[in-house]
């Protein structure tokens, strides 16, 4: 590992030195310090058992049990589960178990794990989530290699939970304030783009398709950025941020391939983020404010749930529209057809 190490650092340097704009010695820092963690297998096991804490309470995750009678750091001795890749949709469908219900319960698991626990596995890929068929098309989601994790600073994960309320409601003015409070600066208007698809001063429902003309300006935009900004965004961003970046793509491509519609990652975020935000404040209330402080987070949730709730409707009824459309195009198209096939014997 050391020499591998050595060579990307060294490969670095020479890219560095034909392309100065380039600047990401920071990320591969962070790389040498989480595979360097990986190495240490009693590391991965107090991981899996803090994670395993974390979800005590729901039943559709499972961690397998560690038996550190026969763990050492070069030795990791686990349960053994039995399970099918999280994207497997064959054997899912064999199994009778919804693609969607996985994708939500998968959303959901990384979601708390995200804006409430602020312990995140590092590399959620299809082989290290298992689906575990439960009978009648119920399933556990079996969560394995804990060798990567970070532990996200408390402001940081109160701060992601207030981007993502900001992201939901588009709230242009607290986006850009966080943005100065994350350190990118000016780059904090393509958050919305990076995390919900769409641009900062959007038209477009929360989980449509962006229009045309936003394409455009998209391109038009990100056509005049060059190396050189790329690397400053990449070396403002938090440490915690990169983690993020790269879970939140993985777990993205995962949705994609099950298929799962855009706004249940959305909505679990949403949930996710409200309950993050507030739960600091419920530990640092008295009970009276606590009651308060529930009732708030209930109804903030509400209100996000209800923008994206109709976000979807919104998709759904132009899917209608350009069916029906379709439809009498077609219907349009046949009767003209039968018409002028009436008409032709008697010309």
């Amino acid at each position: 590992m050391k020499l591998d190490i050595m060579t990307m650092s060294l490969l670095s340097k020479y890219v560095s030195l034909i392309f100065p704009d380039y600047r990401f010695e920071k990320i591969l820092l962070e790389f040498e310090r989480t595979m360097s963690m990986e190495l240490d297998f009693t590391q991965e096991a107090k991981n899996s058992e803090r994670t395993a804490r974390c979800f005590r309470k729901n039943d559709v995750v499972k961690i397998p049990h560690v038996f550190w009678e026969l763990t050492t750091k070069e030795v990791l001795t686990m349960e053994f589960c039995t399970g099918h890749k999280v994207d497997d949709l064959d054997f899912l469908r064999k199994a009778d178990i919804s693609p969607t219900k996985v994708a939500k319960a998968l959303i959901e698991l990384f979601g708390e794990m995200i804006f409430i626990h602020g312990f995140v596995h590092g590399d959620p890929h299809p082989g290290n989530i298992l689906v575990s068929p439960r009978g009648q098309g119920r399933f556990s989601l079996v969560l394995l290699d804990h060798g990567i994790y970070k532990e996200l600073d408390p402001k940081f994960r109160l701060d992601y939970c207030k981007l993502w309320k900001a992201l939901i409601s588009l709230d242009v003015p607290k986006i850009l304030e966080l943005g100065e409070q994350f350190g990118v600066g000016k780059y904090a208007k393509y958050f919305p783009l990076i995390f919900t698809g769409r641009t900062i001063y959007s038209k477009s429902a929360l989980g449509t398709q962006v229009s045309g003309e936003e394409k455009t300006r998209i391109k038009q935009d990100l056509s005049s950025l060059g190396m050189d900004d790329i690397s400053s965004f990449m070396e403002s961003l938090p440490p915690d941020f990169l983690v993020i970046l790269r879970t939140d793509g993985l777990l993205r491509s995962i949705l994609g391939n099950l298929g799962a519609p855009r706004h249940v990652r959305l909505l679990a975020y949403a949930k996710c983020a409200i309950y993050g935000h507030e739960e600091q404040s419920r530990l640092e209330s008295g009970a009276i404010n606590r009651l308060s402080l529930r009732v708030k987070t209930s109804i903030s949730y509400l209100h996000l749930r209800i923008l994206i709730e109709l976000a979807r409707l919104l998709v759904q009824f132009n899917d209608y529209k350009h069916k029906i459309k379709d439809k009498l195009s077609w219907m349009l198209l046949k009767i003209s057809r039968d018409v002028l096939g009436w008409y032709k014997p008697l010309m």
